[in-house]
């Protein structure tokens, strides 16, 4: 009947439908699922396809199938299945191939990527705009390479598309009516058949993630009373299609399961188990609709006319209806959905929309139309990301052609990032800031999927601009700073005083948004960076957005600082005492984008967009200062009380995986406001800021050995950040470089550590946006590797010439990674013969809106610091400086000689400005300034403690010397044979220093021989003096011998006549047993006398209030209150001395004590876990901490003088010992209780 042109297919088929469906899926507790799909395809699907092809279905698929392929793949990957990415030619890592298309492309001979699929990926094989090269693999280049004539064939005739548009929309209506079915007992009216109505139901259990496998388990055992291996299968069908029919019977029984498996489900998690009764009749059709997906998917795959014309039938909205189309419906509905039915209908739109380009594009407008709808849906939802409709934004938004089309026509960018903004509200405090203190880690990750978003819609650049792109990009970014205005400033820090934090705060989901943004800011400032006119207009608006956020809540106060006749107003603010933050997104952004405007010259047209009086750079450089001097806070132990939350963020700020969008943009913007604020301004601000200002002025030095110490960690930190601010320039835009140019130095510097693997290097190089770090393209350059031996594994080496490049003050270095560079650079050097001084390397020239940096090298304030720091060091103020301090003072005095010199030998003297060396010569008024920088440099090579740092003053002094030569000159070629000249002296000078160090060694070896030639004449004299007096040596020997024994026997007689009494006038002789003991540095085996050489054993002291009964009791440790001979009763505190009971010769000790301070003072930036300043050091042997020695006396027999002993015991018995004892003790506790 369904031939018949006239009748209403649609009615034919639902009727055909509501008679066999109930019939077939009738045993849904126990299915037998061959037959069911027996009954299927005779009673409904064959005779759909006979008259959907107008002949037998197998005989026409087998002929669409013969007469074509698809170019594209569209292979839908599987959990766990393997995928392969070409990094050589995928355009972006989402890219990929199955195993088949791989094995068939030129791709399998490139560098390629395997990965794991977490399932519901596509196969890119077809498509042009996925790959630079080779898009098809040979198996699909026959598809688009068949003539027009056989694609001819692949075209069905007219007869059959007419069918094809009336049955589809049938079965597409069908199937979204029963899948988005709410009611539980009836079904539609026209798959309602006259019979009466059976009670017959089912009560359904459906898939969630919240319960663990052994929850449902327990609660369908508990509910239904079946057996574990029931209850098991039961579980395992819900999690693999996600609902199963678990109870067959009446209406009141189904309900009553229901409510028991709900009950019991409650009693092992906190929400119950979703459980549904469902008539008989809903449960078949919505199982049956489920088929016909399938069916239709396999249809789709056979015909590129059939795709179509499902597209536009899913496409369609009614005429005059504001409803939702049929995949809209279904898209909307999808987080609803049960496992199953939700794998059915993503499959269908892999196999239709996602294969036809023109109607992937109109699927993707639809998308975005509802993605705020979509994405809330998921959030909400429990079910994992790749069940989710959501997870299709990848196939759409990497397609460039369509992210372009989206952004420009959709507005992508604004949607998604107000669906951010939107999700998080409850995460917002009263100043609309980020707090995600008690967050649930669930959620947030699914707003980081919808933040992923963002990521795939930039991941290539667009190479046309048009106005309409440019405005929309432009809105997208503005609502994108949005989120970025919530996280400037969020979360912010106090300094606990007194008690410690109760608490650590979560920090993790602060950090966790960064590291998801850091790509996505990366990407923002790159698409700016295209295109000159949107650079300039999202500087504005970034600005904007700063300067907003840095007015709230500002103050009128004013403080003023004043040094070296400048003066500073500023804000007051004290980070030790005021909140602070280390996220600041919105400052950052805006470095990044300054840097990009340098770059592309477009920095000469700012003050079109932002006027100066507008641009305020104090409070631009304001708050990522702020987060520096946080940094260094910590490191000073400052904010100890605060917990490992503020040190875990500490790390991250400066770690591979975020530095790039934190501590380097930090310094960036530091570079920024040296380049725009007056110098002696700039260093005024950097001195208040890190709270210094007392450090630097002629104030009377604290006795407080840890404010102090605390100030000196402050300096050095100052000192290195001054150093990045000047030296750091392998930024583009902050110099003329490239990015090769910034991996090739990072690489140098980690390989000057130490040799490394490639995946060592890898994991400490930071990845762009395609996770790409670009070693491979500059490794060959700067290293070679050595391939590993019998065991072990291959590592690079650095290549020789590219030593010269090391920089002992770079700014990736951890403490420990630059101590031990600077100790392998040394040690190296010191093996070629050459001298210790490892002077920064020269660096490239700041680019023209960065040149004013070098300024704060030779600015009044700056000198006064190197003044101040150097005086210290040579009137050896020993606790007022460091020699890390004086390292990084000496390094600032390279750089600017360095600066100087360059710029002499491009310029003629008198064009040149910078004035270092003259400023640096130049004597001071006051006293203080009485004598100049490069006077007190020459008198720090006579300062014992800086040894270590000879030949590094040595080379700046000849520094000195050249520049002032270059400044002697009066034209540029003369300076050019000059610089000849002083190039052949510094040589001169070099084989000056070898020889010098050839005679030292020289006299060090003939001092060596006179030693060891007098050494020998004694110990032939000592054997002279021997046998000549032979005689004399065996008399003193067998005499001494019987006077040990005739000693010994009395003593042992005595002891046996003597009763064994320790005290009073008939105590006992004691009797001297032999000790030997082993030194443990020097291996010697020594008898313990008082005439050999004294022996300590290791030990702690330490207080110790273990046995106090008033812990509230303060020790005063001054006046009279205290009596060092009586303890008071509280027992407040006392002395506790702990031993290893390890030994050594005291002079053995104190060669290892000196040894140690030397190690330490040479080795500056290694973190000790022990205060050797205080006397502390570990154990040699069991490396306990220790910090101090016991003298190890020998036991000596003592000789009781007998008629004393007895006189005293007349006068003073023990009785009245005792009561002279317990009248003092009293007397002593009355005193006490006065006082």
């Amino acid at each position: 009947q369904w031939c018949d042109e006239r009748f209403d297919f649609q009615a034919t088929f639902l009727q055909c439908l509501a008679k066999h469906v109930p019939n077939i899926y009738s045993a849904e507790m126990d299915p037998l699922v061959e037959k069911q799909e027996e009954m299927v395809q005779a009673a409904i699907l064959y005779p759909l396809e006979c008259y959907l092809f107008g002949e037998d279905p197998d005989t026409f698929l087998e002929k669409l199938q013969q007469s074509g392929t698809s170019q594209l793949c569209g292979k839908v990957f599987k959990g766990g299945e393997t995928t392969y990415s070409c990094r050589d030619c995928a355009v972006d890592p989402t890219c990929v191939l199955c195993v088949d298309c791989f094995q068939n492309s030129i791709h399998k001979n490139h560098r390629y990527k395997m990965h794991s699929s977490s399932g519901g990926g596509f196969c890119d094989c077809g498509d042009t705009e996925a790959w630079k090269a080779g898009p098809l693999c040979a198996k699909h280049e026959l598809g688009s390479s068949s003539s027009p004539k056989e694609n001819s064939e692949c075209q069905l005739n007219e007869e059959i598309m007419e069918h094809s548009r009336r049955v589809f929309p049938s079965v597409m209506k069908y199937i979204v009516d029963m899948l988005i079915w709410e009611e539980e007992k009836e079904l539609p009216l026209e798959l309602t058949i006259s019979r009466e109505k059976v009670d017959s139901y089912y009560c359904v259990l459906f898939n969630d993630e919240h319960h663990s496998y052994d929850h449902v388990i327990y609660s369908l055992q508990r509910a239904l009373g079946c057996e574990h291996g029931e209850a098991q299968l039961h579980t395992t069908a819900i999690d693999k299609e996600g609902r199963r029919a678990v109870k067959a019977g009446h209406y009141a029984s189904c309900q009553e399961a229901k409510e028991e498996i709900k009950r019991h489900s409650e009693n092992v998690s906190e929400r119950p188990l979703h459980v549904e009764v469902l008539h008989a009749d809903v449960m078949a059709h919505q199982k049956f609709a489920l088929r016909l997906g399938s069916w239709l998917n396999k249809l789709m795959s056979y015909s590129s006319d059939f795709r179509q014309i499902f597209c536009q039938i899913c496409l369609k909205e009614e005429a005059g209806s504001e409803k939702p189309c049929f995949i809209s419906k279904l898209m909307l509905w999808d987080a609803k959905l049960h496992k199953g039915a939700r794998k059915v209908l993503h499959e269908l739109i892999f196999s239709s929309f996602f294969m036809e380009m023109e109607y992937k594009k109109l699927f993707a407008v639809e998308f975005v139309k509802y993605y705020k709808a979509l994405q809330k849906e998921y959030i909400n939802d429990d079910h994992d990301r790749v069940l989710s409709v959501t997870a299709l934004s990848v196939q759409m938004f990497t397609v460039p052609t369509l992210a372009r089309h989206l952004i420009e026509e959709q507005n992508v960018i604004t949607t998604i990032t107000e669906t951010v903004l939107e999700v998080l509200p409850e995460y917002l405090d009263k100043n609309d800031k980020f707090n995600f203190q008690g967050n649930s880690q669930d959620k947030l990750n699914r707003v980081y999927a919808v933040i992923y978003d963002l990521r795939y819609v930039l991941v290539s650049k667009p190479t046309v601009w048009t106005d309409r792109l440019r405005e929309r990009f432009l809105e997208g970014f503005v609502s994108f700073l949005r989120i970025l205005t919530c996280m400037q400033g969020m979360e912010e820090i106090k300094r606990q005083i007194g008690q410690h934090i109760e608490v650590d705060p979560d920090w993790e989901a602060a950090i966790t948004i960064q590291m998801q943004l850091k790509n996505i800011l990366l990407m923002f400032q790159e698409w700016c960076a295209c295109d000159e006119e949107l650079l300039l207009r999202a500087y504005r608006e970034c600005h904007k957005a700063v300067m907003r956020c840095s007015t709230n809540g500002r103050s009128r106060e004013r403080t003023v600082f004043h040094l070296c006749g400048h003066t500073l107003e500023s804000r007051p603010y004290r980070v030790s005492a005021d909140p602070v933050s280390i996220h600041l997104p919105l400052s950052r952004t805006l470095a990044g984008l300054h840097v990009r405007l340098s770059k592309t010259g477009a920095i000469s047209r700012l003050h079109e967009f932002v006027s100066p009086e507008e641009f305020q750079v104090e409070l631009l450089v304001e708050y990522p200062l702020r987060c520096l001097v946080l940094v260094a806070q910590v490191a000073a132990e400052m904010w100890r009380r605060n917990g490992l939350s503020l040190i875990s963020q500490v790390f991250y700020y400066q770690d591979v995986k975020c530095r790039e969008e934190m501590y380097d943009k930090d310094i960036i913007m530091l570079q920024i406001g040296a380049s725009l604020m007056d110098p002696n301004q700039f260093l005024l601000l950097m001195l208040q800021r890190y709270e210094l200002a007392d450090a630097f002025k002629k104030i009377k030095p604290t006795k407080d050995q840890d404010l102090i110490k605390q100030y000196n960690i402050l300096i050095e930190e100052m000192l290195q950040i001054l150093i990045y601010v000047v030296g750091e320039r392998y930024v583009p835009g902050i110099s003329n470089v490239t990015k090769e140019d910034i991996i090739m130095r990072e690489i140098i510097h980690l390989l000057c550590i130490e040799p490394m693997a490639h995946s060592a290097i890898t994991k400490s190089l930071p990845e762009n946006e395609n996770n790409e770090t670009g070693l491979e393209n500059v490794i060959d350059r700067v290293a070679t590797f050595k391939k590993p031996g019998v065991s072990g594994h291959g590592v690079y080496e650095l290549k020789d010439e590219c030593l010269k490049d090391f920089n002992m003050f770079f700014y990736h270095y951890t403490k420990t990674q630059h101590s031990k560079a600077e100790h392998t650079q040394k040690k190296r050097r010191k093996q070629e013969n050459r001298d210790e001084a490892l002077p920064p390397p020269p660096p490239p020239d700041f680019s023209p809106a960065f040149s004013n940096v070098v300024r704060i090298l030779n600015c009044d304030v700056m000198m006064h610091i190197l003044r101040t720091l150097l005086q210290r060091a040579v009137e050896l103020e020993t606790h007022l400086w460091t020699e890390a301090m004086i390292q990084m003072v000496l390094h600032l005095l390279s750089l600017g000689l360095l600066e100087e010199k360059q710029q002499l030998q491009k310029s003629p003297e008198e064009d040149v400005s910078f004035d270092f060396y003259h400023k640096a010569t130049r004597m001071g008024s006051s006293a203080l300034n009485a004598v100049n920088v490069l006077m007190l440099v020459e008198k720090l090579k006579r300062v014992p403690q800086l040894e270590a740092q000879k030949d590094t003053v040595n080379w700046i002094l000849q520094m000195f010397d050249m520049v002032k030569r270059l400044r002697e000159k009066s034209s540029l070629t003369t300076v050019a044979a000059a610089s000849g000249s002083e190039v052949s002296k510094g040589d001169e000078t070099q084989s000056t220093q070898d020889k010098e160090k050839a005679e030292r060694k020289r006299k060090a070896e003939a001092a060596r021989l006179h030693r060891q030639k007098i050494m020998a004449q004694m110990s032939a004299l000592q054997r002279n003096f021997i046998e000549t007096h032979k005689l004399l040596y065996e008399n003193t020997l067998e005499a001494q011998g019987k006077e040990d024994a005739i000693m010994e026997e009395e003593s042992m007689s005595s002891t046996l006549d003597c009763s064994r009494i320790a005290l009073g006038p008939k105590r006992g002789p004691s009797v001297a047993e032999k000790e030997v003991l082993t030194c443990i540095l020097c291996q010697e085996e020594q008898e313990v006398k008082l005439e050999s050489a004294a022996m300590v054993l290791s030990a702690c002291v330490q207080k110790s209030t273990a046995l106090t009964q008033n812990r509230s009791r303060i020790l005063e440790l001054s006046g009279d209150a205290l009596d060092p001979l009586f303890m008071h009763p509280d027992l407040p505190c006392g002395t506790h001395t702990g031993s290893c009971g390890h030994v050594m010769h005291a002079a053995c000790w104190q060669k290892y004590f000196e040894a140690m301070q030397l190690n330490f003072r040479q080795r500056l930036h290694v973190e000790q876990i022990f205060d050797l300043e205080n006397g502390e050091y570990l154990c040699p042997l069991c490396k306990s901490l220790c910090n101090t020695v016991i003298p190890i006396v020998p036991l000596q027999a003592q000789k009781i003088n007998s008629e004393d002993a007895e006189a005293i015991a007349q006068i003073l018995s023990l009785a009245k010992w005792l009561e002279i004892v317990t009248v003092r003790i009293s007397g002593y506790g009355v005193k006490n209780a006065k006082g």
